[in-house]
């Protein structure tokens, strides 16, 4: 009898899965024209969306579709949705996730830059009914080319990512943080209204005022709820030059002390408080990046860095104007009196507002002339707690990373505002007042790949062992008890709004929160 309980078992399973494959196969197959025309399957294409930025997960989607207008895309959902059995869908605007969050194994993938009904950016100075300026801007757009059509009207969005070749949908999936957060929030508080196409294939206006729900879901949501094909962001004035400092510590301690005190001044007198403020280490392993700095200054840069294993860089910036630059060198001064940076080791340059945000770019053309962007990227983006951000530096800047015998790339360290966060959406945060960028963003070739994989566990290793409280940014896949462990006490409306707005679980299934 056991004998036939198991075949009778393995012969259920069996036909279970020849099912779901021709489910799948004719999900395809019987699409509707409209759909059939948008669907590209070429060998190439299947093999370039079947990995990201990382370069480590990959996984083949069964098609990418490029959808002309917003209608595509939704006919799309809808069609899934009508299934037995729905094939998933990522939205892929440039792809620079680093942990396969873009993919859709089996599924498919919207080629979202292929998406243009000739809106563009469209920046509305004067404001309209909302009585101060915005842009209306495609959820395709990178915001390179936002920043270019507000300096058109002398504007410029007030929150960044340090990196300005990314598309605004993709950015506002999760949070969008740089330097300027700690003043204006991440990009997702900077947001006036959405438009949406749910995975009920649904299109829908979204704003705090009308259908709320769905506009905290999808911002910070990991592209959970709908996918988004516009967005009205909030303007300022812009700005024309730039004060870029860089102050060099030997000491924790007061590293972070200097930055907490940098990001309160702008609460007590925003005048002469910074626009800017974010932070660096420079570790005692080759290559050093000293191209900021003067060629005279590099060989001192190098002792101190020799001297003291790990210096820590706060990187400063005072935006001026042809109204303010008169007295720009005093709020500089101001800015620096009383900092306690290592003395004669402050840097300077003054460069264009265009020429700052974009700087990242630069770095990029490099590394794409050098063939080192196409690579694998271990990324491990981290928010900590201040009350143990001291606990990081000694048992991870320290403890880990300076030991061992790994490239330690870009790590960049710098305090945020919590209450700049709303915290009605879905983004996730570590529950203190002020709390802690860290990002360790490293290159490698494949055959290193699995070394820095493995450091990277060891932090996180660390975090929970030692109770850190910390939240990833742009989180890696986890195990369901994981992400219910991620969200905390958000897990449970997260949950309800995925029920609410894409029941069947079709929509970003790179992520792997419900797939």
């Amino acid at each position: 009898m056991a004998r036939i309980f198991v075949l009778t078992l393995w012969l259920i399973i069996a036909v279970t899965m020849r099912h779901i494959a021709e489910a799948k196969e004719w999900s395809l197959l019987q699409a509707p024209t409209e759909i059939q025309q948008r669907l590209i399957r070429d060998p190439l294409s299947i093999s370039l969306a079947s990995t990201d930025y990382g370069h480590i997960i990959h996984q083949n989607p069964t098609a990418i579709f490029a959808p002309i207008s917003v209608t595509d895309i939704s006919n799309l959902i809808q069609f899934s949705n009508s299934l037995p059995i729905p094939f998933g869908i990522a939205a892929r605007g440039q792809a620079h996730s680093v942990h396969g969050q873009s993919m859709a194994r089996d599924g498919v993938v919207v080629n979202m830059t292929a998406l243009r009904e000739g809106r563009g950016v469209v920046v509305v100075a004067d404001g309209g009914a909302l009585g101060r300026p915005y842009a209306d801007v495609g959820g395709e757009e990178i915001w390179i080319d936002v920043l270019h059509a507000a300096l058109k009207r002398g504007l410029t969005p007030l929150s960044w990512t340090d990196y300005l070749y990314l598309s605004v949908g993709g950015t506002l999936s999760n949070a969008g943080i740089s330097g300027q957060t700690f003043l204006f929030g991440p990009q997702i508080s900077n947001v006036h209204e959405l438009h949406v196409i749910t995975g009920k294939g649904e299109r829908v206006t979204c704003s705090t005022d009308n259908n709320k729900e769905l506009f905290y879901a999808v911002l910070g949501g990991l592209g959970q709820f709908g996918i988004i094909t516009r967005a009205r962001i909030a303007l300022g004035p812009a700005p024309t030059r730039v004060k870029w400092l860089r102050l060099l510590y030997n000491n924790f301690t007061e590293f972070s002390g200097d930055q907490e005190h940098l990001i309160a001044i702008n609460g007590r007198n925003e005048t002469i408080g910074a626009n800017y403020v974010e932070g660096f280490l420079l570790l005692n392993k080759p290559p050093l990046d000293l191209s900021f700095y003067p060629e005279a200054d590099k060989p001192r840069i190098t002792s101190l860095v020799t001297q003291y294993g790990i210096i820590y860089i706060i990187e400063l910036v005072k935006y001026y104007d042809n109204t303010t630059q008169h007295h720009v060198h005093e709020d500089v001064a101001l800015l620096v009196q009383g900092l306690k940076f290592v003395p004669t080791f402050m840097f300077e340059k003054d460069v264009s507002y265009e020429e700052f945000l974009n700087r990242v770019h630069f770095d990029e053309l490099a590394l794409r002339s050098q063939g080192l962007w196409e690579v694998p990227h271990p990324w491990l983006n981290l928010f900590v707690p201040r009350s143990r951000i001291s606990d990081v530096d000694e048992g991870v800047f320290k403890a880990i990373m300076l030991k061992q015998n790994i490239n330690p790339g870009i790590v960049i360290v710098y305090p945020v505002n919590r209450s700049k966060w709303d915290d009605n959406m879905s983004a996730v945060t570590p529950n203190e007042d002020i709390f802690y960028v860290v990002s360790i963003l490293r290159a490698t070739n494949f055959d290193k790949l699995e070394a820095f994989e493995a450091q990277n566990q060891q932090i996180l290793q660390f975090c929970e062992d030692n109770g850190i409280g910390m939240k990833q940014y742009l989180p890696q896949n986890k195990t369901h008890e994981e992400w219910m462990l991620h969200f905390g006490p958000k897990w449970t409306l997260f949950k309800q709004r995925k029920q609410e707005f894409d029941p069947r679980n079709i929509l970003s299934p790179g992520q792997g929160i419900f797939n």
